[in-house]
């Protein structure tokens, strides 16, 4: 890995994590493919990673602690790709967080609801790019960033200059 300072890549981490949130919205919102829950979720890593940032650019203390939560985060990232691409491909079968339950339903109400919430299977991939999921360049993101956050924590834990 390139042998940059530890604010460069603090900062590449910031706009990687601001592109892939803004580019998860423009695929929701401007092209009208709803995500299914565990796409929601792999957002999550990185609004964390944001806050994060901000907390460490603003509070220049804990340096250690703050790169010790972005590799957590990242390693969190990079599992719940592999298990949502394990879907995907047919290796898992879809959990909890995927499937819809509205055959526990009573009351006319509460089926006419849910008939309003529209429900993505996390197996149907219903967006790619050059034949790939965005779960797909979700993993190699996270592990990118997994691998940038072990630099950063090696750099804030070692020697001080």
């Amino acid at each position: 890995m390139l042998n940059l300072k530890k604010e460069t890549y603090l900062k590449i981490l910031f706009l990687l994590s601001f592109i892939i949130l803004f580019t998860a919205y423009l695929v929701q919102y401007l092209l009208g493919y709803q995500p299914c829950n565990l796409c929601i979720l792999e957002r999550i890593p990185y609004g964390l990673t944001l806050i994060i940032l901000i907390l460490n650019f603003k509070f220049k203390k804990d340096q250690v602690f703050y790169s010790i939560l972005l590799v957590l985060i990242f390693a969190f990232s990079i599992s719940i790709s592999l298990y949502h691409l394990g879907i995907e491909q047919g290796l898992f079968n879809e959990s909890n967080v995927c499937e819809t339950d509205n055959m526990g339903l009573i009351l006319k109400e509460e089926l006419l609801k849910s008939l309003q919430e529209i429900k993505i299977s996390c197996k149907n991939v219903a967006f790619k790019i050059f034949g790939l999921s965005l779960t797909t360049y979700n993993m190699f993101a996270s592990t990118l960033m997994f691998l940038i956050s072990i630099k950063i924590y090696l750099i804030s834990n070692g020697p001080k200059k």
